[in-house]
């Protein structure tokens, strides 16, 4: 991992299963299929469903600061802890937990690389005890805006050609052959992609067993998309999930360091009225597709 820009922010499975007594580290397991934590997962993991604890569904938003601390307040999370998060499907939802508590100001965060597909092809054990941890007294915090894109920043830079917007759909979400993933409820009315954006599926960072490819693989992967990091990057999915995976790859292996995460994504920009798009492939699908 030494070749990455921010190879601190990785964690092995070793190292995981070396720190499993620290009470000064926490370790947060986030999956799509939210019955994985409790059919077994790691030793003193907490486990958090993406739907109810990270996300305000009334708002569709991801929680306000005093709702993040007083979500680590109950998991008895303090400030000062570092927090490893893993999770299903490469990590997918840890990565967009992880985004969150950077926007959140929690600056002690880490990924286990490889997530829980590597942890199992390890064999490495599990158990369905659940930890307990004493509340904790967690300030509310102040958000960083400087990873996260809005609607209106989008729109602005549509057309403009100042800006790398990165789809990290697949490529028949991209096209608008489908509108979501089959199983997913989170939709929107339109298929397609915002205008100018480039394909890079999310999948291709990852190597067979959950883990990252190397930098050199991953600045390969998109100089053939033709991104052209001199100018800021926003990336963006569905609902901001796969995107924060991207994202977390592009800042923190990468060391891209004018990127956000556009998590209101396609279940906003394909509901919106009048908002532009395009269907079809882009000139760069070929050499990116699944």
């Amino acid at each position: 991992m030494a070749d990455y820009a921010h190879p601190e922010l990785l964690v092995t499975a070793d190292w995981v299963e070396q720190h499993l007594n620290d009470e000064n580290v926490k370790l947060v397991e986030v999956d799509v299929d939210t019955t994985s934590y409790e059919k077994g997962h790691i030793k003193n993991a907490i486990g958090w469903n993406w739907q109810t604890d990270l996300n305000d569904r009334v708002r569709r938003d991801i929680i306000d600061p005093r709702a993040f601390a007083e979500l680590n307040r109950k998991a008895g999370i303090k400030p000062t802890d570092t927090v490893i998060f893993y999770g299903d499907n490469n990590n997918w939802f840890a990565a967009w937990a992880l985004w969150q508590y950077k926007y959140h100001g929690h600056n002690e965060v880490r990924l286990l690389n490889g997530g829980r597909k590597k942890w199992e092809l390890d064999k490495r054990p599990l158990t369905t005890d659940l930890p307990n941890f004493s509340k904790s007294e967690y300030p509310i915090p102040t958000s960083d805006e400087t990873i996260r894109a809005y609607r209106r920043e989008v729109e602005d830079l549509v057309g403009s050609n100042k800006a790398n917007l990165v789809d990290v759909r697949s490529p028949d979400e991209f096209t608008g052959k489908i509108i979501a993933p089959p199983g997913m409820t989170e939709t929107a009315q339109r298929g397609g992609h915002i205008p100018g954006a480039k394909n890079i599926p999310w999948a291709k960072t990852a190597a067979e067993d959950g883990t990252f490819k190397s930098a050199e693989d991953l600045r390969k992967l998109y100089a053939d998309a033709g991104v052209d990091f001199s100018k800021p990057t926003i990336a963006y999915c569905r609902i901001g999930e796969r995107s924060s995976h991207t994202w977390f790859v592009l800042k923190y292996l990468l060391g891209v360091n004018n990127v956000k995460n556009y998590d209101g994504s396609w279940t906003e920009w394909g509901n919106l009225v009048g908002a532009p798009i395009e269907t079809g492939e882009s000139p760069a699908l070929a050499n990116v597709r699944c």
